[in-house]
């Protein structure tokens, strides 16, 4: 119950086709970098969904069995695309509330590091509801140099593992809107469309 509270659940939909995701292709200025997401409950500090964002030769997230949505955002086997500065606002907005905040920890890596990790998130496929931390540990596994990372299905055991990596940098979003995540991904989904 509270993985889908949070965000951790079956979202199901349908594919975006190639023209929508080619339409919104954005890649970040900055370095190939690995950034992950992890949804703290406020109360209790426990994990309640998990997320890696790619900035590659495209910048996309990594969304596994994840709830978020917004009509500007193609979505294919979840992977978010077109992951401009203000679409990442939505992403944390939306899931940081006064019931979460969102733990966002970052990592420049190699180009070639980059784009293994994009290259998986794409050929992934649906994670199925409460495996988001699961399939983002065995994504990681498979990039060179993070072959360290202990498979897991808690959040919060992936965020200590990755932020044990060297030149990890962390920082913690936090909103006190409603404690509803719909209310969130409405309003986000509006903030986009304006």
């Amino acid at each position: 119950m509270l993985l889908a509270v949070a965000g951790c659940s079956s979202k199901g939909g349908p594919n975006a086709d190639d023209a929508s995701i080619a339409a919104v292709s954005y890649r970040h200025p900055g370095p190939p970098s690995l950034t992950l997401y992890t949804m703290i409950n406020n109360r209790s500090g426990e994990g309640g969904h998990t997320s890696l964002m790619i900035n590659a030769s495209e910048r996309v997230i990594f969304d596994p069995a994840g709830s978020f949505k917004a009509d500007i955002v193609p979505e294919r086997n979840d992977v978010l695309f077109g992951i401009t500065p203000a679409v990442e606002q939505a992403y944390r907005g939306s899931h940081a509330r006064s019931t979460f905040h969102v733990l966002i920890q970052k990592i420049d890596v190699t180009p070639e590091q980059a784009e293994t990790a994009y290259r998986l998130a794409l050929s992934n496929g649906p994670v199925p509801g409460v495996y988001c931390t699961n399939a983002t540990t065995k994504l990681l596994r498979q990039v060179p140099g993070f072959e360290n990372i202990q498979t897991t299905m808690y959040p919060v055991k992936l965020a200590d593992q990755f932020g044990a990596i060297p030149g990890v940098s962390s920082q913690r979003y936090y909103e006190e809107d409603s404690p509803d995540l719909q209310v969130g991904l409405q309003k986000s989904n509006a903030a986009l469309n304006e």
